[in-house]
């Protein structure tokens, strides 16, 4: 498992995807997410704009599970 620290109170799916390496772009972050592909505390999330807080799990398809941490 790999950890994403915090830069404020949250951070967005689709930036958490660009800032982790899963996504090369936000273009890129955001269809992943939009066709179902990302995870977020083991459930499939579909909106880009969705706020992490720290403790929050995220992840693409089975690849390594990311947690957001302070």
């Amino acid at each position: 498992m790999s950890t994403l620290p915090l830069q404020g109170d949250h951070i967005t799916l689709a930036q958490a995807l660009k800032a982790s390496g899963l996504a090369g772009s936000g273009g890129q972050a955001k269809h992943l997410v939009r066709e179902g592909q990302v995870t977020v505390n083991g459930r499939v999330e579909t909106q880009p704009g969705r706020k992490l807080v720290a403790g929050d799990r995220f992840q693409v398809g089975a690849g390594v599970a990311w947690t957001v941490t302070r």
